[in-house]
């Protein structure tokens, strides 16, 4: 199972639609896909159809054990989605409060990795949508991937939100066995302004190598997507978004596959060689 994280420190980027994008054509392609909307506003959730705000069960209930997570709870808070092969693990407005609530616990930086864990065998991918603030989920969202997308809208605000997430990326590496690789996603870029041209500009120069160089431009197909309750491939396969979000993807997963490769040759060099012992036939023979 493959895990995903969808993040950065500023709202209105494009993180959600950038998780259902990415989400959507992977389900497509006949993948188990799971989501889990980590934002108390459960853009996400209400994406599908369902209440944040009225919601009986959702990812709060995980974070009520801070220990081990009961086998049988992950399954039951699956909710069905528009796509046969997408499911949502949905968010409430009770999340808002765990930050009050998680004073003194401990363990609650890993409930969504251990939830997961639980998981492990029922789906090919995972795509976390982290709120945008630094706190509980977004630890959790970061703590449970393998890979981490950062959306940043094409305009000078933006870019700040970028530095702080970068920032809290520093942060949580420190406690991580291995550093959270990361692409920097440029998002709602618009041509026709000047402010979409300067920014996209100061990303590549600032970020060469983090950086994925095409980026997703503005599209309305997107939006109507969201009023249809559809992923956007399934609303409309060809739009430019989707064509932007396919290439994305390829490049994500030949990110993935080197990072693999790389860690098994590391492994491999580390591998002491034990020469086999050549034992004479008069010895065999007796």
């Amino acid at each position: 199972m493959r895990i995903w994280a969808v993040a950065n420190q500023k709202g209105g980027v494009g993180k959600t639609t950038t998780t259902l994008a990415l989400a959507g054509l992977l389900a497509d392609a006949g993948r188990r896909v799971l989501v889990v909307d980590l934002d108390p506003h459960g853009s996400m959730t209400s994406y599908f159809g369902y209440d944040p705000d009225s919601m009986e069960h959702s990812c709060y209930d995980l974070f009520q054990y801070a220990g081990v997570i009961p086998a049988y709870l992950p399954q039951q808070l699956l909710c069905d989605t528009s796509h046969e092969n997408l499911k949502l693990l949905p968010s409430s407005t009770a999340l808002a409060v765990l930050e009050r609530q998680s004073p003194g616990k401990d363990g609650l930086g890993l409930v969504i990795s251990r939830t997961l864990a639980v998981l492990e065998d029922e789906f090919d991918f995972v795509l976390i949508d982290s709120p945008p603030l630094l706190g509980v989920l977004m630890v959790n969202a970061l703590a449970a991937s393998e890979h981490l997308l950062i959306p940043v809208q094409t305009e000078f605000l933006a870019l700040k939100g970028l530095e702080r997430m970068l920032n809290t990326l520093k942060m949580i590496n420190r406690s991580r066995k291995q550093a959270l690789p990361y692409t920097i996603v440029a998002t709602l870029f618009d041509r026709r302004t000047q402010a979409s041209m300067v920014a996209l500009r100061m990303l590549k120069k600032q970020y060469p190598d983090t950086l994925w160089q095409a980026y997703i431009p503005v599209d309305t197909r997107l939006r109507d997507a969201s009023r249809a309750g559809l992923v956007p491939s399934r609303f409309d396969k060809s739009s430019r978004a989707i064509l932007a979000y396919r290439a994305l993807l390829k490049h994500v997963l030949g990110v993935y596959l080197q990072a693999k490769q790389a860690r098994q040759a590391e492994m491999d060099a580390r591998t002491p060689v034990v020469s086999a012992q050549v034992i004479p036939l008069k010895k065999i023979s007796g």
